[in-house]
């Protein structure tokens, strides 16, 4: 109680109470309480940045360096080997479309389990093929690299064609969607010279044997 009578009422008493107890503030004066002195003009202790920029000029002047091994101007891939061979998964798309043609030829319902096997069985030798055609030593041959895609695709072309036209039957065209997609990839991965000059071998063969394509 003796607490709550000595504590101040009313608005004028608190604000009298509250200027008695606070302490006096400093008259302003002339003389900064900040340490004065003159800035260092003795210049930099370090490299500026226009250094570093004339540095950095110098060098971009000279080229930059490279690998030896990258002066033939060969194109390579910047992915890598492993991304290099798994360039071969979308090789199993046409796998699995040509296995269904060869179901839909014989009016047969569609099993799902050849067809994943035969295409499981082909897509590692699918992914050998991509990595070996796209090493460094066989960008190095460009034209060997062509010349073996050409003969890929005549060979499988015209493969593909004898089997679908003598041996019509179920256990033999098992065979095609493997022809199918290696040819397909053969073709892609050649330049458009030598693409259209393996059609002609592969037309020749159709025509003068006369096969049908359908």
């Amino acid at each position: 109680m003796a607490d709550d009578a000595k504590a101040p009422g009313n608005r004028r008493e608190r604000r009298a109470a509250a200027k008695s107890s606070s302490q006096p503030i400093a008259p302003p004066t002339k003389t900064p309480n900040i340490k004065m002195a003159h800035p260092d003009r003795s210049g930099p202790k370090g490299k500026t940045l226009l250094d570093l920029y004339d540095e950095k000029k110098d060098l971009l002047s000279q080229g930059q360096p490279f690998d030896p091994k990258h002066l033939d101007g060969a194109v390579r891939d910047e992915g890598g080997n492993i991304l290099t061979a798994g360039l071969g998964s979308p090789d199993d798309e046409p796998i699995g479309v040509f296995g269904q043609a060869v179901f839909w030829s014989y009016r047969q319902e569609i099993v799902w389990g050849p067809i994943w096997k035969r295409t499981f069985t082909v897509l590692p030798v699918l992914w050998l093929l991509v990595y070996l055609t796209r090493s460094e030593l066989a960008r190095r041959w460009q034209i060997a690299r062509q010349v073996f895609f050409l003969g890929v695709a005549v060979a499988a072309g015209c493969y593909t064609i004898h089997v679908g036209n003598n041996f019509a039957y179920y256990a033999v065209m098992k065979q095609a969607p493997p022809l199918g997609t290696l040819w397909v990839w053969s073709v892609i991965e050649m330049q458009l010279p030598y693409a259209a000059a393996s059609v002609v071998p592969v037309v020749a063969y159709l025509y003068f044997n006369g096969y049908a394509v359908f």
